[in-house]
């Protein structure tokens, strides 16, 4: 029987393989190259600052190639309170701080989308430390209805 810290570590080691496989299978990226990095996050109104009660929920898979510093992205989400206003990239700021927006998603904001965009050397250094998070914008939520923090999951 696993100890609860064993469990843990083996739910977040195939959640990563999971991660991985999804992004390859899509296309977004290789599992076999090495200058990708996979990334991604769970939307939800609970990560907002302040946070939101509601229903609303999504994620983000990402990959980051760091030859070219190219950042694609595909976006799911679902139950917000109206349609997407706005939905962008916020940073630099730790888990559990606002930041302003540092790359935006072309509209209009749907589910699911896609995007990429070429990084400069300081935004890729602060996706790569965890300094970045994704945000969905409503008309009843305008400072964000739904957020999750980028994570690496994969190098």
């Amino acid at each position: 029987m696993l100890t609860r810290p064993q469990a843990s570590r083996l739910s977040l080691a195939a959640l990563s393989l999971a991660a991985v496989a999804a992004l390859s299978a899509c296309g977004v990226m290789s599992p076999t190259d090495s200058n990708m990095v996979a990334l991604n996050t769970q939307l939800r109104g609970a990560n907002e600052i302040p946070a939101i009660t509601g229903s609303g929920y999504g994620t983000v898979d990402a990959a980051f190639n760091k030859t070219t510093n190219v950042l694609s992205w595909k976006v799911n989400y679902s139950a917000l309170t109206g349609p997407a206003k706005a939905g962008h990239f916020h940073g630099p700021a730790a888990n559990g701080a606002n930041a302003g927006v540092a790359l935006g998603w072309t509209n209009p904001i749907s589910s699911p989308m896609e995007g990429s965009a070429t990084l400069t050397a300081a935004q890729a250094a602060d996706l790569l430390a965890g300094r970045w998070y994704a945000n969905i914008h409503t008309a009843a939520n305008p400072g964000g209805e739904i957020r999750g923090q980028m994570m690496v999951v994969s190098k």
